[in-house]
């Protein structure tokens, strides 16, 4: 994997760089600009971190009461390493890829994005979108619910569970759209599935 880091993104989806399209691809049943993908990524994203800080209330419950000061002194770090991992969020979907891939800004539609042209099977699709919100959200959210005086990690959780939001969009997509044995590519701001003509394309 080679990383390209492209500041701030343009709008124009056609300076994303992208490969030749595959014969027959089919393009995913999905938002078809940035913006779009922001209004559903950014509500989707507020309902679920609002459920994970109710669960986050209520698995710390009166004894996070009695504790008063240091807990909110322990959600303040922890939301604050949930900011700062917005950019390792970005660079473990790169690790996953093994080509050029391209990391943006686009802070006006509160969203960092990567984007590579290589196609992919829909199992590392899968596992590259959810890689980090597993790293960041899922594993650390899950340490406090089972240990609570850890309200940092729950709190980390709990935001970078929602920040993954636009990447559970994607694996909902993948999931309900490619057929068995499909493969799948980004080109320009959107994915697209195409069935190889032969094994050695499946690998």
């Amino acid at each position: 994997m080679k990383l390209h880091y492209m500041g701030k993104f343009s709008g124009n989806v056609a300076d994303i760089p992208h490969g030749e399209h595959k014969p027959n691809a089919v393009k995913f049943k999905e938002a078809d600009d940035p913006k779009k993908l922001a209004v559903i990524a950014n509500a989707w994203a507020l309902v679920i971190t609002l459920v994970c800080l109710a669960a986050y209330g209520a698995r710390i419950g009166m004894a996070g009461l009695e504790r008063g000061f240091a807990v909110w002194g322990q959600m303040m770090i922890g939301f604050g390493l949930a900011m700062l991992s917005l950019f390792p969020h970005e660079f473990l979907h790169a690790v996953c890829m093994k080509e050029d891939v391209y990391l943006y800004t686009n802070f006006k539609q509160g969203m960092l994005f990567v984007t590579g042209p290589e196609d992919m099977s829909k199992a590392r699709f899968v596992f590259m979108s959810l890689c980090p919100n597993l790293v960041f959200g899922l594993i650390p959210f899950v340490l406090f619910l089972i240990w609570p005086n850890l309200a940092v990690l729950g709190a980390l959780g709990a935001l970078s569970i929602g920040a993954g939001a636009g990447d559970y969009y994607n694996v909902f997509h993948a999931l309900t759209q490619m057929p068995k044995g499909a493969r799948t590519y980004l080109y320009q701001f959107n994915s697209w599935w195409y069935l190889p003509e032969n094994k050695e394309e499946q690998a």
